[in-house]
């Protein structure tokens, strides 16, 4: 059984690789930061658009994840 300090610092390896691979993809280090602490964000699609010329805060625009509250 993990303990909380261990998962704890898994998560905040998670958080890390998930900076470091938008941060690679060409997202700035602030914006590549608040993604990767939230795991609503779809990585891999963020990645694709701006693989495919999107710029990253369009990228994070369009692939926002939906509140609670506004879902249709």
């Amino acid at each position: 059984m993990a303990t909380k300090t261990t998962e704890a610092r898994c998560a905040q390896e998670l958080v890390a690789w998930r900076r470091d691979q938008l941060v690679r993809s060409g997202f700035p280090f602030p914006l590549a930061a608040q993604l990767a602490e939230d795991a609503r964000w779809d990585l891999h699609a963020l990645i694709e658009l701006v693989e495919s010329g999107c710029a990253p805060k369009l990228a994070a625009r369009i692939l926002a994840p939906l509140d609670s509250g506004t879902a249709a």
